[in-house]
């Protein structure tokens, strides 16, 4: 893992980045398991945060159960780069923003309570850029889970049914702060709940309910790949027919190396592509490898496909779930 000597401080990257311990003192356990005190685990993680190796310690929510997003682009002009970037940035419901290598350059996440919500930045992001937004929306996740191991064989968890059922007023605010980052404390849910005017033992009841029900898909250390070295960073896309989408989903998400899986609504005319997944490697030859591994695939003979290496990153935070206005979603 490069620039992280320490085998503590690798150890706090790589295996707390899910199944964060949902108790009165968290850190206190990941110490015992350390062997550090649980001052040192959270300076720790301070400073990893504050140097930029990690984003947040927190929460990934289902796609699409409490909330809504999707994927979209537009093509900037080499000279208006920076300023679509900036512009697209302010949108509070743009959680990633992302420079790849091709004519369709810029490519960022739409997030928001509901679909509405999403409709709405994107049509803000067209107004303020007149530029066309490709919409490209969810339509089947095969691993979208956004753990990120760095170190030793890599876990695939294929998503799950989430059970909206267990939902109760209050929640949407409570994973609101998760997805943005939980706080780096000794009691995090203790100064959560006095956030929501909750205490800390319904804190802790709610994200175990949440969690059991499918709807935080993971709890824990949320890396910032590229700081970590993880720098060669691509998107590829895969022309298929629908009907081939079913076993060629789960065949990609599998392959060692594929951090992402997904099948989303083509643009008819302008992006007929319905098959995502992501690479992420330390240089792009090694990305590459995967790259031709997954062309190899039975499932993908003869699919047209396309590489989009990021050159860049604009914005990475949680997503958007509650409003801020106070109105219900």
């Amino acid at each position: 893992m490069d620039g992280i000597a320490c085998s503590t401080d690798r150890r706090l990257l790589d295996d707390w980045q899910r199944d964060f311990p949902v108790t009165a003192r968290p850190f206190a356990l990941l110490g015992e398991a350390l062997g550090i005190g649980e001052d040192e685990v959270i300076a720790r993680l301070s400073f990893m945060q504050g140097a930029g190796r990690v984003s947040r310690l927190g929460a990934t929510i289902a796609p699409n159960t409490i909330s809504a997003s999707t994927l979209a682009a537009v093509a900037a002009p080499p000279n208006r780069i920076e300023e679509v970037a900036a512009l697209i940035g302010t949108q509070p419901g743009v959680n990633h923003n992302y420079q790849r290598e091709d004519f369709w350059n810029l490519w960022f996440v739409a997030t928001g309570p509901d679909r509405a919500h999403v409709d709405e930045t994107l049509a803000c992001i067209e107004k303020a850029t007149g530029l066309r937004v490709l919409d490209l929306r969810l339509v089947r996740p095969f691993n979208v889970d956004l753990g990120f191991r760095m170190n030793g064989p890599r876990q695939l968890n294929p998503p799950r049914p989430a059970d909206r059922s267990v939902l109760l007023d209050g929640d949407r605010d409570l994973l609101q702060i998760l997805a943005r980052g939980m706080p780096l404390a000794k009691r995090p849910y203790a100064e959560i709940g006095l956030q929501l005017g909750l205490g800390e033992a319904v804190v802790i009841d709610r994200i175990n309910v949440l969690q059991q029900a499918g709807i935080i898909s993971r709890l824990g250390v949320i890396v910032r790949h590229r700081a970590l070295g993880w720098s060669a960073n691509a998107m590829v896309v895969w022309d298929l027919p629908q009907a081939q989408i079913g076993t060629a989903g789960p065949a990609l998400a599998a392959l060692d190396g594929v951090t992402l899986a997904y099948e989303r609504r083509p643009v008819p005319g302008v992006w007929p592509y319905r098959l995502y997944n992501m690479v992420h490697a330390r240089t792009r030859s090694g990305a590459q490898t995967v790259i031709d591994a997954a062309s190899a695939l039975p499932e993908l003979a003869g699919a047209r496909t396309k590489v989009l290496f990021s050159s860049r990153c604009f914005k990475q935070t949680g997503a958007l779930i509650a409003r801020s206005d106070g109105r219900a979603a």
